[in-house]
Protein backbone atom coordinates (compact mmCIF):
# COMPACT_ATOMS: atom_id res chain seq x y z
CA UNK A 1 0.00 0.00 0.00
CA UNK A 2 1.71 3.13 -1.24
CA UNK A 3 1.27 6.40 0.63
CA UNK A 4 1.38 9.61 -1.37
CA UNK A 5 1.75 13.14 -0.03
CA UNK A 6 0.01 15.79 -2.15
CA UNK A 7 1.34 19.33 -1.71
CA UNK A 8 -0.86 22.42 -2.03
CA UNK A 9 -1.08 23.56 -5.64
CA UNK A 10 -2.47 27.12 -5.78
CA UNK A 11 -2.81 27.11 -9.56
CA UNK A 12 -4.54 24.58 -11.80
CA UNK A 13 -4.06 25.71 -15.38
CA UNK A 14 -3.86 24.03 -18.76
CA UNK A 15 -5.45 21.64 -21.22
CA UNK A 16 -5.99 17.95 -20.66
CA UNK A 17 -7.15 14.78 -22.38
CA UNK A 18 -8.35 12.23 -19.84
CA UNK A 19 -8.30 8.43 -20.38
CA UNK A 20 -10.87 6.70 -22.54
CA UNK A 21 -14.28 6.18 -20.99
CA UNK A 22 -14.08 3.14 -18.72
CA UNK A 23 -17.65 2.00 -19.28
CA UNK A 24 -17.38 2.18 -23.06
CA UNK A 25 -13.96 0.47 -22.97
CA UNK A 26 -15.36 -2.57 -21.14
CA UNK A 27 -18.23 -2.87 -23.59
CA UNK A 28 -16.08 -2.40 -26.69
CA UNK A 29 -13.91 -5.34 -25.59
CA UNK A 30 -16.85 -7.59 -24.76
CA UNK A 31 -18.85 -6.81 -27.90
CA UNK A 32 -15.74 -7.30 -30.04
CA UNK A 33 -15.22 -10.72 -28.43
CA UNK A 34 -18.81 -11.67 -29.32
CA UNK A 35 -18.48 -10.48 -32.93
CA UNK A 36 -17.36 -12.85 -35.70
CA UNK A 37 -14.41 -11.30 -37.49
CA UNK A 38 -12.00 -8.54 -36.50
CA UNK A 39 -12.90 -5.31 -34.70
CA UNK A 40 -10.62 -2.48 -33.62
CA UNK A 41 -10.66 -0.24 -30.54
CA UNK A 42 -8.91 3.14 -30.37
CA UNK A 43 -8.66 5.16 -27.16
CA UNK A 44 -9.16 2.23 -24.78
CA UNK A 45 -8.78 2.96 -21.07
CA UNK A 46 -5.50 1.57 -19.70
CA UNK A 47 -6.78 1.20 -16.14
CA UNK A 48 -6.58 -2.09 -14.27
CA UNK A 49 -10.36 -2.61 -14.43
CA UNK A 50 -10.42 -2.61 -18.22
CA UNK A 51 -7.25 -4.72 -18.33
CA UNK A 52 -9.12 -7.37 -16.32
CA UNK A 53 -11.84 -7.47 -18.98
CA UNK A 54 -9.22 -7.74 -21.72
CA UNK A 55 -7.54 -10.72 -20.04
CA UNK A 56 -10.88 -12.47 -19.58
CA UNK A 57 -11.93 -12.24 -23.24
CA UNK A 58 -8.55 -13.73 -24.14
CA UNK A 59 -9.14 -16.55 -21.65
CA UNK A 60 -12.48 -17.25 -23.28
CA UNK A 61 -10.89 -17.52 -26.72
CA UNK A 62 -10.80 -14.07 -28.35
CA UNK A 63 -7.50 -12.87 -29.82
CA UNK A 64 -6.22 -9.39 -28.92
CA UNK A 65 -3.37 -7.80 -30.87
CA UNK A 66 -1.97 -4.27 -30.38
CA UNK A 67 -1.64 -2.11 -33.50
CA UNK A 68 0.05 1.05 -32.24
CA UNK A 69 -2.54 2.90 -30.16
CA UNK A 70 -5.27 0.59 -31.45
CA UNK A 71 -6.25 -2.94 -30.45
CA UNK A 72 -7.49 -5.52 -32.95
CA UNK A 73 -9.83 -8.13 -31.52
CA UNK A 74 -10.74 -11.29 -33.40
CA UNK A 75 -13.73 -13.01 -31.90
CA UNK A 76 -17.05 -14.71 -32.43
CA UNK A 77 -19.47 -16.54 -30.15
CA UNK A 78 -18.54 -19.87 -31.76
CA UNK A 79 -14.90 -19.29 -30.70
CA UNK A 80 -15.66 -18.61 -27.04
CA UNK A 81 -15.32 -21.53 -24.64
CA UNK A 82 -15.14 -22.03 -20.89
CA UNK A 83 -11.70 -21.47 -19.36
CA UNK A 84 -10.17 -24.06 -17.03
CA UNK A 85 -8.75 -21.18 -14.96
CA UNK A 86 -10.81 -18.76 -12.87
CA UNK A 87 -11.86 -15.54 -14.57
CA UNK A 88 -10.15 -12.92 -12.41
CA UNK A 89 -12.19 -9.72 -12.33
CA UNK A 90 -9.81 -8.08 -9.82
CA UNK A 91 -11.48 -4.91 -8.43
CA UNK A 92 -13.92 -4.44 -11.31
CA UNK A 93 -17.61 -4.85 -10.57
CA UNK A 94 -18.37 -3.91 -14.18
CA UNK A 95 -16.19 -6.76 -15.42
CA UNK A 96 -17.84 -9.34 -13.20
CA UNK A 97 -21.43 -8.31 -13.83
CA UNK A 98 -21.10 -7.98 -17.60
CA UNK A 99 -19.05 -11.13 -18.02
CA UNK A 100 -21.71 -13.04 -16.05
CA UNK A 101 -24.20 -12.05 -18.75
CA UNK A 102 -21.92 -13.49 -21.43
CA UNK A 103 -20.72 -16.74 -19.85
CA UNK A 104 -24.22 -17.67 -18.66
CA UNK A 105 -24.86 -18.78 -22.26
CA UNK A 106 -21.45 -20.36 -22.98
CA UNK A 107 -21.38 -24.12 -22.30
CA UNK A 108 -19.10 -25.33 -19.53
CA UNK A 109 -18.12 -24.31 -16.02
CA UNK A 110 -17.07 -20.74 -15.29
CA UNK A 111 -15.74 -19.39 -11.99
CA UNK A 112 -15.56 -15.61 -11.56
CA UNK A 113 -13.42 -14.28 -8.72
CA UNK A 114 -12.50 -10.82 -7.46
CA UNK A 115 -10.06 -9.16 -5.09
CA UNK A 116 -10.84 -8.56 -1.40
CA UNK A 117 -12.84 -5.42 -2.22
CA UNK A 118 -14.92 -6.96 -5.00
CA UNK A 119 -15.61 -10.00 -2.81
CA UNK A 120 -17.69 -7.68 -0.57
CA UNK A 121 -19.92 -6.47 -3.41
CA UNK A 122 -23.26 -8.25 -3.95
CA UNK A 123 -24.00 -9.90 -7.29
CA UNK A 124 -27.64 -10.84 -6.63
CA UNK A 125 -28.95 -8.01 -8.80
CA UNK A 126 -27.42 -9.81 -11.78
CA UNK A 127 -27.85 -13.44 -10.75
CA UNK A 128 -31.61 -13.06 -10.09
CA UNK A 129 -32.57 -11.93 -13.63
CA UNK A 130 -30.05 -14.31 -15.21
CA UNK A 131 -31.68 -17.24 -13.40
CA UNK A 132 -35.03 -16.08 -14.76
CA UNK A 133 -33.43 -16.43 -18.19
CA UNK A 134 -32.55 -20.05 -17.34
CA UNK A 135 -28.97 -19.51 -16.20
CA UNK A 136 -27.31 -21.77 -13.62
CA UNK A 137 -25.47 -19.17 -11.54
CA UNK A 138 -24.77 -18.90 -7.84
CA UNK A 139 -22.71 -16.69 -5.55
CA UNK A 140 -21.94 -16.89 -1.84
CA UNK A 141 -24.64 -16.23 0.76
CA UNK A 142 -27.94 -14.40 0.52
CA UNK A 143 -26.48 -11.46 -1.45
CA UNK A 144 -24.49 -13.84 -3.68
CA UNK A 145 -21.05 -12.41 -3.13
CA UNK A 146 -18.09 -13.52 -5.26
CA UNK A 147 -16.78 -15.98 -6.18
CA UNK A 148 -19.65 -16.73 -8.55
CA UNK A 149 -20.04 -20.15 -10.21
CA UNK A 150 -21.78 -20.52 -13.59
CA UNK A 151 -22.75 -23.55 -15.66
CA UNK A 152 -23.33 -22.24 -19.16
CA UNK A 153 -26.56 -23.31 -20.84
CA UNK A 154 -29.11 -22.10 -23.42
CA UNK A 155 -31.03 -19.03 -22.25
CA UNK A 156 -34.48 -17.58 -22.93
CA UNK A 157 -35.48 -13.97 -23.26
CA UNK A 158 -37.40 -12.26 -20.44
CA UNK A 159 -39.04 -8.95 -19.63
CA UNK A 160 -37.41 -7.42 -16.55
CA UNK A 161 -37.94 -4.12 -14.75
CA UNK A 162 -34.83 -2.96 -12.91
CA UNK A 163 -35.64 -2.64 -9.19
CA UNK A 164 -32.86 -0.04 -8.81
CA UNK A 165 -31.07 1.96 -11.52
CA UNK A 166 -28.06 -0.02 -12.76
CA UNK A 167 -26.38 0.15 -16.14
CA UNK A 168 -24.36 -2.92 -15.18
CA UNK A 169 -27.44 -5.06 -14.51
CA UNK A 170 -29.14 -3.78 -17.67
CA UNK A 171 -26.02 -4.60 -19.67
CA UNK A 172 -25.65 -8.11 -18.25
CA UNK A 173 -29.25 -8.94 -19.22
CA UNK A 174 -28.86 -7.52 -22.74
CA UNK A 175 -25.57 -9.34 -23.32
CA UNK A 176 -27.21 -12.57 -22.21
CA UNK A 177 -30.16 -11.82 -24.48
CA UNK A 178 -27.99 -11.57 -27.61
CA UNK A 179 -28.00 -15.38 -27.92
CA UNK A 180 -31.17 -16.20 -25.98
CA UNK A 181 -34.36 -17.73 -27.35
CA UNK A 182 -36.90 -14.98 -27.96
CA UNK A 183 -36.79 -11.23 -27.24
CA UNK A 184 -35.31 -9.70 -24.10
CA UNK A 185 -36.83 -6.53 -22.64
CA UNK A 186 -35.39 -4.29 -19.91
CA UNK A 187 -37.48 -1.53 -18.35
CA UNK A 188 -35.98 1.45 -16.52
CA UNK A 189 -37.86 4.02 -14.46
CA UNK A 190 -34.68 6.09 -13.98
CA UNK A 191 -32.41 6.32 -17.05
CA UNK A 192 -28.89 4.90 -16.69
CA UNK A 193 -25.91 5.30 -18.98
CA UNK A 194 -26.98 4.03 -22.45
CA UNK A 195 -23.60 2.76 -23.65
CA UNK A 196 -24.64 -0.86 -24.13
CA UNK A 197 -27.79 -0.24 -26.14
CA UNK A 198 -26.09 2.45 -28.25
CA UNK A 199 -23.17 0.17 -29.04
CA UNK A 200 -25.39 -2.84 -29.74
CA UNK A 201 -27.36 -0.79 -32.24
CA UNK A 202 -24.13 0.46 -33.87
CA UNK A 203 -22.97 -3.16 -34.21
CA UNK A 204 -26.15 -4.16 -36.03
CA UNK A 205 -28.18 -5.72 -33.22
CA UNK A 206 -31.98 -5.73 -33.54
CA UNK A 207 -32.70 -3.39 -30.63
CA UNK A 208 -35.46 -0.84 -30.07
CA UNK A 209 -35.87 1.87 -27.42
CA UNK A 210 -39.12 3.47 -26.35
CA UNK A 211 -39.07 6.40 -23.92
CA UNK A 212 -41.90 8.04 -22.03
CA UNK A 213 -41.78 10.55 -19.18
CA UNK A 214 -41.74 7.74 -16.63
CA UNK A 215 -39.83 4.85 -18.19
CA UNK A 216 -37.48 3.59 -20.86
CA UNK A 217 -38.17 0.24 -22.53
CA UNK A 218 -35.32 -1.55 -24.32
CA UNK A 219 -36.13 -4.64 -26.39
CA UNK A 220 -33.44 -6.82 -27.97
CA UNK A 221 -33.98 -9.66 -30.43
CA UNK A 222 -31.32 -12.41 -30.67
CA UNK A 223 -28.68 -10.91 -32.94
CA UNK A 224 -25.35 -11.50 -34.62
CA UNK A 225 -23.00 -8.51 -34.40
CA UNK A 226 -20.94 -6.90 -37.13
CA UNK A 227 -17.24 -5.96 -36.72
CA UNK A 228 -16.70 -2.34 -35.73
CA UNK A 229 -13.95 0.27 -35.49
CA UNK A 230 -14.71 1.50 -31.96
CA UNK A 231 -13.38 4.92 -30.92
CA UNK A 232 -13.60 5.50 -27.15
CA UNK A 233 -14.24 9.11 -26.04
CA UNK A 234 -12.82 10.64 -22.86
CA UNK A 235 -14.23 9.58 -19.48
CA UNK A 236 -16.37 12.33 -17.87
CA UNK A 237 -16.08 10.75 -14.42
CA UNK A 238 -12.29 11.14 -14.58
CA UNK A 239 -12.60 14.68 -15.89
CA UNK A 240 -14.80 15.58 -12.91
CA UNK A 241 -11.78 15.56 -10.56
CA UNK A 242 -9.93 18.23 -12.53
CA UNK A 243 -13.07 20.26 -13.22
CA UNK A 244 -13.77 20.55 -9.49
CA UNK A 245 -10.08 21.21 -8.89
CA UNK A 246 -10.13 24.13 -11.31
CA UNK A 247 -13.30 25.58 -9.73
CA UNK A 248 -11.80 25.47 -6.23
CA UNK A 249 -8.22 26.48 -7.07
CA UNK A 250 -6.92 29.93 -6.24
CA UNK A 251 -6.15 30.33 -9.93
CA UNK A 252 -7.95 27.74 -12.01
CA UNK A 253 -8.52 27.52 -15.76
CA UNK A 254 -8.64 23.98 -17.15
CA UNK A 255 -9.96 22.75 -20.50
CA UNK A 256 -10.71 19.05 -21.07
CA UNK A 257 -11.63 17.96 -24.59
CA UNK A 258 -13.28 14.97 -26.21
CA UNK A 259 -15.48 13.86 -23.30
CA UNK A 260 -18.41 11.49 -23.79
CA UNK A 261 -21.39 13.82 -23.74
CA UNK A 262 -24.44 11.74 -22.80
CA UNK A 263 -26.52 13.45 -20.11
CA UNK A 264 -26.43 10.37 -17.86
CA UNK A 265 -22.66 10.87 -17.66
CA UNK A 266 -22.36 14.65 -17.41
CA UNK A 267 -25.14 15.41 -14.94
CA UNK A 268 -22.46 16.51 -12.48
CA UNK A 269 -21.80 19.53 -14.72
CA UNK A 270 -25.36 20.73 -14.13
CA UNK A 271 -24.82 20.28 -10.40
CA UNK A 272 -21.61 22.33 -10.44
CA UNK A 273 -23.19 25.07 -12.60
CA UNK A 274 -26.06 25.28 -10.10
CA UNK A 275 -23.45 25.72 -7.37
CA UNK A 276 -22.12 28.76 -9.21
CA UNK A 277 -19.30 27.06 -11.10
CA UNK A 278 -17.95 28.95 -14.11
CA UNK A 279 -18.22 26.29 -16.81
CA UNK A 280 -18.19 26.44 -20.59
CA UNK A 281 -19.34 23.50 -22.72
CA UNK A 282 -18.66 23.17 -26.43
CA UNK A 283 -20.19 20.24 -28.32
CA UNK A 284 -17.95 18.17 -30.55
CA UNK A 285 -18.29 15.32 -33.01
CA UNK A 286 -19.82 11.94 -32.15
CA UNK A 287 -21.60 13.08 -28.97
CA UNK A 288 -18.51 14.53 -27.32
CA UNK A 289 -18.10 17.75 -25.38
CA UNK A 290 -15.20 20.02 -24.42
CA UNK A 291 -15.45 21.59 -20.97
CA UNK A 292 -13.59 24.61 -19.56
CA UNK A 293 -13.72 25.24 -15.79
CA UNK A 294 -12.49 28.40 -14.07
CA UNK A 295 -12.06 29.47 -10.44
CA UNK A 296 -15.43 30.12 -8.81
CA UNK A 297 -17.08 30.84 -5.47
CA UNK A 298 -19.39 27.89 -4.95
CA UNK A 299 -22.65 27.81 -3.01
CA UNK A 300 -24.56 24.88 -1.58
CA UNK A 301 -27.26 22.98 -3.44
CA UNK A 302 -29.40 19.86 -3.26
CA UNK A 303 -28.07 16.93 -5.31
CA UNK A 304 -30.44 14.09 -6.15
CA UNK A 305 -29.06 10.66 -7.00
CA UNK A 306 -31.07 10.69 -10.24
CA UNK A 307 -28.87 13.52 -11.54
CA UNK A 308 -25.76 11.33 -11.34
CA UNK A 309 -27.15 7.77 -11.71
CA UNK A 310 -23.89 5.87 -11.20
CA UNK A 311 -22.90 8.10 -8.22
CA UNK A 312 -19.29 7.88 -9.44
CA UNK A 313 -18.82 11.63 -9.04
CA UNK A 314 -20.01 11.83 -5.43
CA UNK A 315 -16.54 11.78 -3.78
CA UNK A 316 -15.31 14.76 -5.78
CA UNK A 317 -18.67 16.55 -5.43
CA UNK A 318 -18.22 16.13 -1.67
CA UNK A 319 -14.96 18.08 -2.02
CA UNK A 320 -16.85 20.77 -3.97
CA UNK A 321 -19.48 20.88 -1.22
CA UNK A 322 -16.75 21.34 1.41
CA UNK A 323 -15.49 24.40 -0.49
CA UNK A 324 -18.98 25.86 -0.96
CA UNK A 325 -20.92 28.30 1.18
CA UNK A 326 -23.87 26.69 2.96
CA UNK A 327 -25.08 23.13 3.50
CA UNK A 328 -25.20 20.78 0.50
CA UNK A 329 -27.62 17.85 0.64
CA UNK A 330 -26.90 14.64 -1.27
CA UNK A 331 -30.27 12.84 -1.51
CA UNK A 332 -30.84 9.11 -2.04
CA UNK A 333 -27.23 7.92 -1.73
CA UNK A 334 -27.85 4.34 -0.49
CA UNK A 335 -25.91 2.83 -3.42
CA UNK A 336 -22.71 4.42 -2.12
CA UNK A 337 -22.58 1.74 0.56
CA UNK A 338 -21.86 -1.05 -1.96
CA UNK A 339 -19.22 0.59 -4.12
CA UNK A 340 -15.49 -0.26 -4.03
CA UNK A 341 -15.62 0.83 -0.41
CA UNK A 342 -18.47 2.05 1.77
CA UNK A 343 -18.41 5.40 -0.02
CA UNK A 344 -21.23 6.72 2.14
CA UNK A 345 -19.14 6.60 5.32
CA UNK A 346 -15.93 7.37 3.41
CA UNK A 347 -17.51 10.54 1.98
CA UNK A 348 -18.48 11.70 5.48
CA UNK A 349 -14.96 10.97 6.72
CA UNK A 350 -13.46 12.86 3.76
CA UNK A 351 -15.58 15.94 4.50
CA UNK A 352 -14.80 15.86 8.22
CA UNK A 353 -11.10 15.41 7.47
CA UNK A 354 -11.19 18.65 5.48
CA UNK A 355 -12.74 20.45 8.46
CA UNK A 356 -16.37 20.56 7.27
CA UNK A 357 -19.35 19.55 9.39
CA UNK A 358 -20.92 16.43 7.87
CA UNK A 359 -23.47 13.84 8.89
CA UNK A 360 -25.82 11.27 7.43
CA UNK A 361 -29.59 11.15 7.69
CA UNK A 362 -30.88 7.83 6.40
CA UNK A 363 -29.62 7.65 2.82
CA UNK A 364 -28.76 11.36 2.64
CA UNK A 365 -25.43 13.11 3.14
CA UNK A 366 -25.41 16.65 4.53
CA UNK A 367 -22.23 18.72 4.33
CA UNK A 368 -21.84 22.24 5.71
CA UNK A 369 -19.17 23.84 3.56
CA UNK A 370 -16.29 26.06 4.60
CA UNK A 371 -16.88 28.65 1.87
CA UNK A 372 -13.46 28.21 0.26
CA UNK A 373 -10.87 25.50 -0.24
CA UNK A 374 -8.31 27.78 1.44
CA UNK A 375 -10.05 26.90 4.71
CA UNK A 376 -9.51 23.15 4.24
CA UNK A 377 -7.58 21.33 6.94
CA UNK A 378 -4.60 19.22 5.98
CA UNK A 379 -6.11 15.85 5.09
CA UNK A 380 -5.02 12.34 5.97
CA UNK A 381 -7.10 9.50 4.51
CA UNK A 382 -6.88 5.79 3.72
CA UNK A 383 -8.33 5.14 0.25
CA UNK A 384 -8.95 1.50 1.23
CA UNK A 385 -8.72 0.32 -2.38
CA UNK A 386 -11.13 2.97 -3.69
CA UNK A 387 -9.68 4.80 -6.69
CA UNK A 388 -12.26 7.59 -6.66
CA UNK A 389 -11.71 8.32 -2.99
CA UNK A 390 -7.94 8.47 -3.57
CA UNK A 391 -8.29 10.94 -6.45
CA UNK A 392 -10.83 13.10 -4.59
CA UNK A 393 -8.48 13.30 -1.60
CA UNK A 394 -5.60 14.26 -3.88
CA UNK A 395 -7.58 17.10 -5.47
CA UNK A 396 -8.70 18.30 -2.03
CA UNK A 397 -5.07 18.39 -0.90
CA UNK A 398 -3.93 20.21 -4.03
CA UNK A 399 -6.50 23.01 -3.71
CA UNK A 400 -6.32 23.09 0.10
CA UNK A 401 -3.65 22.50 2.72
CA UNK A 402 -2.19 19.30 1.30
CA UNK A 403 -3.12 15.67 1.85
CA UNK A 404 -1.62 12.32 2.74
CA UNK A 405 -3.35 9.43 0.96
CA UNK A 406 -2.73 5.83 2.00
CA UNK A 407 -3.29 3.12 -0.65
CA UNK A 408 -2.91 5.74 -3.36
CA UNK A 409 -2.02 2.99 -5.84
CA UNK A 410 -5.76 2.33 -6.09
CA UNK A 411 -5.88 5.04 -8.79
CA UNK A 412 -4.35 2.51 -11.20
CA UNK A 413 -7.80 0.89 -11.28
CA UNK A 414 -9.02 3.60 -13.64
CA UNK A 415 -6.44 6.37 -14.11
CA UNK A 416 -2.77 5.26 -13.89
CA UNK A 417 -1.52 8.68 -15.06
CA UNK A 418 -3.65 10.74 -12.67
CA UNK A 419 -0.83 12.14 -10.55
CA UNK A 420 1.23 13.15 -13.59
CA UNK A 421 -1.76 14.99 -15.04
CA UNK A 422 -2.43 16.72 -11.72
CA UNK A 423 1.18 17.87 -11.45
CA UNK A 424 1.13 18.99 -15.09
CA UNK A 425 -1.68 21.42 -14.33
CA UNK A 426 0.37 22.99 -11.56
Amino acid sequence: MATRAIDPQPTMLGELVVPGDKSISHRALLLSALTSGSSTITGLSHGADVSATRRIIEQLGATVAPLGDTLEISGGRDLLTASSAALRCENSGTTMRLVLGIVAGIAGHHRLVGDASLDRRPMDRVTVPLRRMGAAVRGVGERELPPVEVEGRPLRGISYELPVPSAQVKSAILLAGLNAHGPTTVLETIPTRPNTEEMLRAAGAAITLTRTETRTTITLEPSALEPQAWVVPGDPSQAAFFIVGALLAGEGDVTISGLYGDQTRIGFLDVLARMGGHLERRPGAANTVTVTARSSRLRATVIDAREIPSLDEVPILVVAACGAQGTTSFRGMAELRIKESDRFEASLALARGLGATAHGEGDDLLIEGLGTSRAFSELSVDADGDHRLAMAAAIAGAVGAGSRVDDFDAVATSYPGFLEDLEGLG
